[in-house]
């Protein structure tokens, strides 16, 4: 057994002085007085957490971890080891590698690759494109997180744009059903709308107004209102605009049938900062508007956003180069996403009970995933020590993602994050990693 002894635990809307004892891989018993002597002598460690925040592990339901197949990018290996240097102890990665897993037999390769490669748990979509429901009805949603539709671009054969095939998705497929919603049309007009003012170079900053919300708010909509229609359980992934904002309930996610996620660098960059950063803040759906950005914060407070993540998407820098039409879409963040909104939390835009309910107790819910995201007695030891007075400056130094650059380069967060625990075992400790076979597939009560 080993003891997390005095941390500051901030779990389920509380923050308390208390230990968390683990027994193999789970949560033998939280303390929230004096742990016994007798539990203490049989302990063969005893972790030292005075002063240091105690949380749950992030779950990120929202990643791209390039492989198969883009593996130049990132791999399943370097990846997630970048995810729990920063707290991020399970993922759910998206289907468009090489090849695509748009079938059963491809989604398998992914669940092996990760079962040898992964530090932490996993999960893998199942893609969508206008001719595979055959395979989508096939899922098991025990073992697999949900389904994705692409409704926007996307590459390949994984845009589902025939509207029948939408329908029938979303009437048949019983799963969680995951979208990204942009208008191609509106997208396309859009593009060609600048290329008569700037030709084939369109500068970055023109990024968001090609991909307007205009594009995201009626993609979304539509989305909506098939689920509605056919009562599918969505998730909107990635949501940027205010206007999409108008479409959200703010019921707690147990009475929700349709959900929204935001990802960090929506709450963090506006379109301002293209003048700064460039290409390397372009993603799809494109940052916006600063009360773009206001209405996405108000919003994760208010209860209509359930879900913070990331869409960690590496490229390399050479991939990145170009202007809106040339340079690629994505970059890494999952190392980095947690000290940004702890970093947002200091600056008292959010609470930090609210950061661990919306990447660790609410991405557990809304998947409905089996004993994990939550500090309880009973469930998976996956825990992060985060050190509160100790900053941290990202750097080439200490950037694990296989791409070697960060948006965040330069930038200084409050936080540190100490140590991460992957089913009771250390995957991360004071800078380093600990290599280790912990790493489980994520299952769901369903």
């Amino acid at each position: 057994m080993k003891l997390i002894h005095q941390a500051t635990i901030i779990n389920e809307g509380k923050t308390f002085v208390g230990s968390v004892l683990i027994e193999k891989n789970k949560i033998a018993e939280v303390y929230a007085d004096d742990v016994p002597e007798n539990i203490m002598q049989r302990c063969s460690e005893i972790i030292n957490a005075r002063g240091l925040y105690l949380i749950p592990g992030v779950i990120d339901d929202q990643v791209h971890f390039r492989e198969p197949g883009l593996t130049h990018k990132g791999d399943l290996y370097s990846e997630s080891r970048a995810a729990v240097a920063g707290g991020v102890t399970s993922f759910m990665e998206m289907p468009n590698t090489d090849p695509q897993a748009v079938s059963l037999g491809a989604l398998e390769q992914k669940f092996e690759l990760a079962s040898e490669k992964s530090a932490a748990n996993y999960s893998f979509f199942l893609g969508a494109t206008n001719d595979n429901i055959k395979e989508l009805l096939k899922v098991d949603k025990k073992n697999v997180c949900g389904v994705k539709v692409f409704m926007g671009s996307s590459t390949g054969n994984m845009l589902v744009d025939n509207h029948k095939a939408l329908q029938q998705i979303f009437a048949e497929v019983d799963t969680l059903i995951a979208t990204h919603c942009e208008k191609e049309d509106i997208i396309k007009a859009n593009i060609e709308h600048y290329k008569k003012e700037f030709g084939e170079d369109i500068p970055i900053d023109y990024h968001s107004k090609i991909r307007s919300d205009e594009a995201c708010y009626v993609s979304s909509a539509e989305a909506i209102e098939l689920a509605d229609k056919y009562g599918a359980k969505l998730h909107v992934l990635h949501l940027s605009t205010a206007r999409e904002m108008a479409l959200l309930s703010d019921l707690p996610i147990k009475d929700k049938k349709i959900t929204g996620e935001v990802c960090v660098h929506h709450l963090w960059f506006t379109d301002d900062d293209y003048a700064k950063y460039g290409t390397l803040i372009k993603w799809n759906p494109a940052v916006k508007t600063q009360a773009d950005r206001d209405a996405l914060r108000a919003s994760l407070n208010s209860g209509k956003l359930d879900v913070v993540a990331t869409d960690h998407a590496p490229h390399l820098l050479s991939e990145k180069e170009g202007g809106s039409l040339k340079a690629a879409s994505g970059g890494p963040l999952v190392q980095h996403s947690l000290q940004t909104m702890l970093q947002m939390s200091d600056e008292g835009l959010f609470t930090k009970e609210l950061v661990v309910e919306k990447m660790c107790h609410a991405p557990a819910d809304l998947f409905q995933i089996e004993g994990r995201g939550y500090i309880r007695k009973g469930y998976y030891a996956d825990l992060v020590l985060v050190n509160p007075k100790k900053p941290y400056e990202v750097s080439k130094n200490n950037i694990l993602y296989k791409c070697g650059w960060s948006p965040f380069e330069g930038v200084t967060f409050s936080h540190t994050i100490e140590r991460t625990f992957v089913n009771g075992q250390t995957v991360f400790d004071n800078g380093k990693i600990v290599e280790s076979s912990a790493a489980m597939a994520l299952t769901f009560d369903r």
